[in-house]
């Protein structure tokens, strides 16, 4: 093979001892590597420098053989990742959730097709499950370079062939282009920043340039410094960076090149020398395929079983487990799949690797068309959980708009295309209901209480934006992307002059800017709630929002927010019930008022201030003690806290005395008292 005639070169296994090691302590929790997923940049930019050399090298003797390139990348990556997703699978089927099993499939036939970058950049919608608990997430960055190491080749053989004098040329033009792209998005779009191919070719063909540019004859003593310079950028971006960086883009530029220049400087002498070339750092550097293949799934079940983030010696665990597997791993499954004579056969190894790739997909459609088999839970844990599907109808696309912008849209509203709430007469609408997914949420409870009343409404929502028009209730981002929609409800109510509106939110995220601590991935009652002070805004927006309305006869209607759980209701009982545990997942009454103090005190006096009408679920959820989840049987929550929709038909009860207050309004104006 062409890699044999390669020079080996024990300093880049020591670089990849550098990539793996902050990569892997920053995702086990330890707290003193801020910036740790810079290695997977520094793996990009060796992926490419590896690249190019191997093809290269092929091209300049007239032995390039795209057979043969990609057996070799066949050999090196997919014995160990099928393996990896093998077992990974038949843990997820004993231990996962019906729905998280739903996506844990899904992500299983996209790292299987190498697309699963482009599956977790588009997986960021409402209700996405965290990362924290995605156990292939990690696939991400292989399936950049595998999309990588099928153009890669390509180009470079068709530049090799027709424009040979300007390869060099044309790869850095892709290169600047890619970058500027990374550094514009890394601010307008980021996620796509983080995940699509376009905006990271750039590390990687930064890597392919040093391999292409010659090496000058340097001065004796010069590159050691030079290796040093690039492994302290590297240092510096792991201690100084955060996950608060805009990433990648500029500040990627940072341990990119700093990873360009150690591979430039081939050191071998003085401390780069030292620090790379020794036998712990070449180990660790032979063996890190492995690790970055086992460490995160392990760390994410880790994480599940525990049920809260993982502690120093939880940490401390993680790793030196990483370490047992990715050693198994690399021993027994990398080496003999690379220089073993069982896979030496071009038929064997497409034979194989294709039945591996359609056993991941077809594992794939089948969980999802089955809806996370729930077969595999017991009935009593199953009807604890299924309240996860139990949603409120007003989500619908046509009611309701997503974080993502997708559903109704500012638009629509505008024209009055929206979803009928209780009576189904559209030539008598008496009221509105305006607000985030917690309106959505709490909808059937309004929708079952005007249908008693005979009375109907129409409902507007979107995810995340509160009936605040121009408040500052969060980011910017956040405030800008619910502007119109606002505004076009606004414009809505002043047309049509409703007699009343409802005025729903998620409170008290707005007024202290944060949900809980670990909200629905790893929620701990321990930790206090953050309490931090933004309700002026808040405050002042509903008081414009209320005196505008009742300038033109229109009586708001301010609904309290239900308590918040923390936890991801359904799931919790059922693992409490599949293993025995407590029910009351809930956390104590005091909790939920010390959080719930500042938000409802800013409604109170918002309708004390004005005379609205006030709602509070609260006094239907909580007793003198506690809190409920459960109430004869029913599950009240979807969510961590969104009501499930038996929870919310379970509060139709608290809006009818407003519904009296809205019929015997209409029946007042009706009979032109």
């Amino acid at each position: 093979m062409a890699t044999r005639h390669l020079e080996y070169r024990p300093d880049l296994d020591g670089l990849r001892a550098i990539a793996i090691l902050p990569v892997l302590f920053f995702h086990a929790d330890l707290p003193w590597f801020p910036g740790g997923f810079v290695g997977v940049d520094v793996f990009f930019v060796l992926s490419g420098f590896f690249m190019a050399r191997v093809i290269m090298a092929d091209l300049e003797r007239d032995d390039f053989s795209f057979w043969q390139f990609y057996l070799r990348r066949i050999r090196r990556i997919l014995p160990a990742l099928f393996s990896m997703i093998a077992i990974t699978a038949g843990v997820a089927w004993f231990l996962l959730m019906p729905k998280e099993f739903e996506y844990f499939a899904d992500s299983v036939k996209a790292a299987a097709l190498f697309t699963s970058n482009i599956l977790f950049q588009r997986e960021s919608g409402y209700f996405d499950i965290a990362a924290e608990m995605k156990p292939l997430l990690h696939t991400w960055s292989l399936s950049i370079e595998e999309q990588f190491y099928i153009i890669f080749p390509i180009t470079l053989f068709a530049a090799h062939k027709f424009a040979r004098k300007h390869l060099v040329t044309i790869l850095l033009a892709v290169m600047l282009v890619s970058f500027a792209a990374s550094s514009w998005a890394a601010f307008r779009s980021p996620e796509k920043a983080f995940y699509l191919l376009q905006f990271r070719i750039w590390e990687l063909l930064t890597g392919s340039l040093v391999a292409l540019i010659p090496r000058p004859n340097y001065p004796p003593g010069l590159p050691k410094y030079l290796g040093l310079l690039g492994i302290a950028g590297i240092l510096l971006a792991v201690f100084l960076y955060s996950s608060d960086t805009p990433f990648p883009g500029l500040y990627a530029a940072l341990p990119c090149l700093s990873t360009a220049l150690v591979i430039h400087a081939r050191c071998s002498d003085g401390v780069p020398a030292l620090l790379l070339n020794n036998r712990a750092s070449i180990f660790v550097g032979r063996i890190s395929y492995s690790l970055y293949l086992w460490h995160w799934p392990l760390i994410v079940f880790f994480r599940y079983m525990l049920g809260h983030d993982l502690t120093i010696v939880n940490s401390v665990q993680v790793v030196v487990l990483s370490f047992a597997l990715a050693y198994l791993s690399w021993r027994f499954i990398e080496q003999p799949a690379r220089y073993g004579v069982w896979l030496s056969s071009r038929t064997v190894i497409f034979g194989l690797s294709g039945s591996a790739v359609l056993a991941a997909v077809t594992f794939g459609f089948t969980v999802q068309k089955l809806e996370g088999i729930p077969q595999r839970l017991p009935e009593e844990v199953y009807q604890l959980y299924a309240a996860t599907y139990d949603k409120s109808p007003f989500f619908s696309e046509k009611c309701f708009a997503n974080s993502d912008g997708k559903g109704l849209a500012a638009r629509d509203v505008g024209e009055g295309k929206l979803c009928t709430i209780g009576a189904s007469d559209k030539n008598k609408i008496q009221f509105l209901v305006w607000g985030d997914s917690h309106a959505a949420a709490i909808a059937p409870a309004i929708d079952a209480a005007a249908r008693q009343r005979g009375t109907s409404g129409l409902f507007a929502g979107r995810a995340s934006c509160p009936p605040l028009p121009e408040a500052d209730f969060g980011p910017p981002a956040a405030v800008n992307r619910c502007k119109d929609y606002n505004a076009a409800v606004m414009d809505l109510i002043q047309r049509e002059r409703f007699p009343f509106v409802f005025l729903v939110g998620y409170w008290p995220k707005y007024v202290h800017r944060a949900e809980l601590p670990g909200e629905g991935i790893y929620f701990d009652a321990a930790m206090a709630p953050n309490l931090t002070d933004w309700s002026a805004p808040v405050h002042t927006s509903l008081r414009r929002t209320i005196n505008r309305l009742a300038q033109q006869g229109t009586r708001v209607i301010l609904v309290m927010d239900v308590p918040e759980m923390g936890r991801d209701v359904p799931e919790a009982l059922a693992r409490a019930k599949m293993t025995g545990g407590s029910l009351d997942v809930a956390p104590s009454l005091e909790y939920t008022r010390k959080r719930q103090a500042l938000a409802r005190q800013v409604l109170t006096d918002s309708a004390k201030e004005s005379g609205s009408l006030l709602v509070d679920p609260m006094k239907s959820l909580c007793d003198a003690t506690k809190c409920h989840v459960i109430v004869a049987g029913k599950v009240l929550y979807q969510d961590g806290d969104h009501l499930s929709r038996q929870g919310a038909e379970f509060l139709a009860p608290i809006f009818q005395p407003v519904f009296s207050v809205i019929h015997d309004d209409t029946r007042i104006v009706a009979s032109g008292g």
